[in-house]
């Protein structure tokens, strides 16, 4: 990890030894006594925290930000809800990668078991954007939800002013990069956008027709058809690349 975070709550008490974050502050940074290392609170700022002292059980640690992360990239993501293992991936690249508000969602071709997984149902899944987080040096976390359908989920978005794009394979119109390029779609000065896409077995008609009366655009990333976690990857980049 490149940032070792901490919830607000945390920084009074001990680190126990048992907490992977005190394995890495004193196995792979190499800290001493008296040693500072990067670390940041979780949504919150930037800064250095010393180790204070060891104990046989815990780590003693004092926190002194520095600085406020920049804020997110305005980017909403609409998933088809997938495999538990792909939405692991989801998560982790998603947060380094850097987007405001994940939205999984139920769509035609979805399982909605998948929503019912110990991923999300145990709290698992924000130690995986917090593994992400850190891996980008930032603080500041998404938003996700997994309880939303589709339909439900652009109805959110709705009064939103932002690009909407929908990934297809089938029924695109046209390149993402040529769309996210385009003045008309307002990412080049900097307004939001959404971006839609299916789940590993991709949209059904039904979901297309609720995507183009919500004013979202199909396009492609090419003739290739990816992987569900590489084509977020790749979208993302885009977007990002354009923006910045």
């Amino acid at each position: 990890m490149n940032l070792v975070l901490f919830a607000p709550d945390e920084l009074p008490a001990p680190l126990p030894l048992s907490d992977p974050r005190a394995q890495h502050i004193l196995k792979v940074l190499r800290r001493a006594p008296g040693d500072t290392f990067d670390a940041g609170l979780i949504n919150g700022p930037l800064g250095k925290a010393t180790l204070l002292h060891v104990d046989e059980t815990v780590l003693h640690l004092a926190f002194s930000a520095t600085r406020e992360p920049p804020p997110l990239p305005p980017v909403t993501l609409i998933i088809g809800l997938p495999r538990p293992q792909t939405a692991r991936d989801l998560l982790r690249d998603t947060a380094t990668l850097g987007a405001a508000c994940i939205h999984f969602v139920i769509t035609e071709r979805a399982d909605p078991n998948y929503a019912s997984s110990s991923l999300w149902t145990s709290g698992e899944w924000r130690r995986h954007l917090l593994t992400g987080a850190a891996q980008a040096f930032d603080t500041r976390l998404p938003s996700v939800t997994w309880t939303h359908t589709l339909a439900s989920a652009l109805a959110c978005e709705a009064s939103a002013k932002q690009t909407r794009l929908a990934l297809d394979n089938y029924e695109a119109t046209s390149p993402l990069g040529t769309e996210i390029l385009n003045p008309k779609s307002e990412i080049l000065n900097g307004s939001g956008v959404t971006l839609a896409l299916g789940p590993e077995r991709g949209w059904g008609p039904a979901d297309r027709d609720q995507l183009r009366a919500a004013g979202f655009i199909l396009c492609s990333l090419g003739h290739r058809v990816l992987r569900l976690e590489t084509a977020v990857t790749a979208a993302l980049a885009l977007i990002h690349h354009a923006r910045y």
